[in-house]
């Protein structure tokens, strides 16, 4: 049975397979990191959104993260039985849905605060690296999109 750096090299030629690699590292420390938060890293990225700005539609939250809302539902309805969020009908439109933080909710942001730091810090890549990094990524992620059949 080959070891992690014998497959990595029988496939280091594949990007994607390092992206995959990749990915699933930052799975397996984020599962880490936000198992003292009590979040998955989808419900962190709920949060790290309404932390940046509280009292958002569903539709909004859906657009940022690139969920159905199918998807994002259960996602929300986790969050609320945790008592980190509360629904709410907008009252301008009421067939919208608006997400806002509970003070438990508000109250996690400091404690969150870490996570960020403790993920550049495992990286092992300096501030401009990551920046470098995020942005390459992005315009593979936009190119991809753009050239992907159907």
């Amino acid at each position: 049975m080959p070891n992690d750096v014998e497959r990595a090299d029988e496939l280091a030629d594949f990007l994607c397979f390092s992206v995959y690699e990749a990915g699933h590292a930052f799975n397996q420390l984020y599962r880490e990191l936000l198992a003292e938060l009590g979040l998955t890293y989808p419900q962190y990225l709920v949060m790290t959104l309404l932390w940046r700005r509280d009292d958002r539609s569903v539709k909004d939250l859906g657009l940022k993260l690139g969920l159905a809302s199918n998807t994002l539902t259960p996602l929300l309805k986790r969050l609320e039985s945790n008592g980190l969020i509360g629904r709410r009908r907008d009252p301008a439109d009421e067939r919208s849905v608006r997400i806002v933080l509970t003070k438990a909710g508000r109250d996690l942001k400091a404690r969150a605060k870490i996570v960020p730091e403790r993920v550049a810090e495992a990286t092992g890549l300096t501030q401009a690296e990551l920046a470098e990094l995020a942005e390459t990524l992005r315009r593979l992620r936009s190119t991809l999109s753009e050239r992907a059949p159907g």
